[in-house]
């Protein structure tokens, strides 16, 4: 009887100790699960849901790693965006900028890097083979030039400049000159409702900070991508 009471206690006295052990491990569990998801928020941008520029950055120069001259980089301006917020407000200028970031993110898909940059400015970055590659930027154009729906069941018509560069037509892997280049591109179709390749000759334009000389921005960009 006595050695059976013994073995009780013993295994007692190992279960106390494993819960007692469980209890600091499952706090951190807790407290790493919560600073994951704070990490996690601050790569994305809240509104729109892509990533900001630095996280955009990281996982746009792996992509370009992986896929070389597949890749392609793509930039995005809303056209006519502060006429939007001028004349519906802030409210309907977010929503706006909501819509673009769900739409983006759903053309890309979850392998790109999608970010916004700033303002009513984005860039992505993707797998996209030659021969498919003007169907799929015409299918953003007509994408981003859907009306979007308000809070208030109105709706407001959107418009969206769109250039894109690849490695191959471009001559470099620099994530930087392919930007340059896209939104040349993108500047050389403004307004026009669609979607420009770059050619070497968009790497040659003037800028700063990896963004075309002159356009709305560029001095507090920060540093190029």
């Amino acid at each position: 009887m006595t050695s059976v009471m013994q073995l009780r206690t013993r295994i007692g006295n190992r279960a106390l100790l494993l819960t007692t052990a469980a209890v600091p491990l499952t706090g951190w569990a807790v407290h790493a699960t919560a600073l994951h998801r704070r990490l996690a928020a601050s790569r994305v941008d809240p509104l729109t849901r892509l990533l900001r520029r630095d996280a955009y950055t990281h996982r746009a120069r792996r992509l370009l790693a992986r896929h070389g001259d597949t890749a392609t980089v793509v930039m995005v301006d809303a056209d006519y965006f502060k006429a939007i917020n001028d004349r519906l407000g802030h409210a309907a200028g977010d929503t706006v900028l909501a819509a673009f970031g769900a739409r983006l993110t759903a053309w890309a898909g979850p392998r790109a890097a999608a970010g916004r940059l700033g303002g009513d400015e984005f860039a992505l970055v993707l797998d996209l083979p030659a021969d498919r590659r003007v169907q799929r930027l015409e299918q953003l154009v007509r994408i981003l030039h859907t009306p979007v729906v308000l809070d208030d069941g109105h709706t407001v018509d959107v418009a969206a400049s769109v250039g894109a560069a690849t490695p191959a037509a471009v001559g470099s892997r620099d994530l930087s000159v392919l930007q340059r280049a896209a939104d040349a591109a993108l500047y050389d179709g403004k307004h026009t409702g669609r979607a420009v390749l770059a050619t070497a000759a968009h790497a040659t334009v003037p800028s700063f900070n990896g963004r075309r000389l002159g356009r709305p921005g560029t001095a507090v960009w920060g540093s190029a991508a």
